[in-house]
């Protein structure tokens, strides 16, 4: 082996070792990131809490799912609002009544952002599943009608 193919072979081992070493001090870790909680790129994560909701202006919206075996593999989910546009080219920008996206949760861990009235679900637990659906205003925030989050849920049995 030449001297210089020696060398660089020391220098990546080394170097990356005091780039561990140097990580580990400053409380980086490798345990990956999680998708549940992305709010897409370029966010800041502290100006959105998904615990604060705007009462809704002008008619109130509503809301109504249906779940579905998909004849393939997993679930079909169908969500029906009125007085609600899906307006996903300004997910994270300012509120703007009457339009927004929704909220997917499985046994109340988030699993998707909805951007339009139909989601494929991949995979779900076995057994008894809540399925919960919330609609968001554009900067995440709950929307409410008369202080009750408009929110739907529903129970199915993936064993069946």
């Amino acid at each position: 082996m030449s001297r210089a193919l020696a060398l660089l072979i020391i220098g990546l081992v080394f170097g990356g070792g005091i780039g561990f070493v140097i990580a580990a001090a400053n409380g980086v870790t490798l345990d990956g990131h999680d998708h549940a909680t992305d709010h897409g790129p370029v966010q800041d994560h502290a100006q959105h809490d998904h615990s604060q909701t705007v009462e809704a202006e002008g008619p109130a919206p509503t809301l109504m799912i249906h779940v579905t075996k998909d004849p393939v593999a997993g679930w079909n989910l169908h969500v029906m609002t009125t007085n609600f546009v899906f307006a996903p080219e300004r997910s994270g920008a300012s509120h703007v009544p009457g339009e927004g996206h929704a909220h997917l949760y499985a046994n109340g861990t988030k699993i998707a952002r909805l951007y339009g009235p139909w989601f494929h679900i991949d995979s779900l637990p076995a057994g008894e599943v809540e399925i919960e659906v919330t609609l968001n205003t554009n900067d995440h925030s709950g929307i409410a009608v008369d202080g009750t989050p408009v929110r739907e849920s529903m129970t199915l049995n993936t064993a069946d």
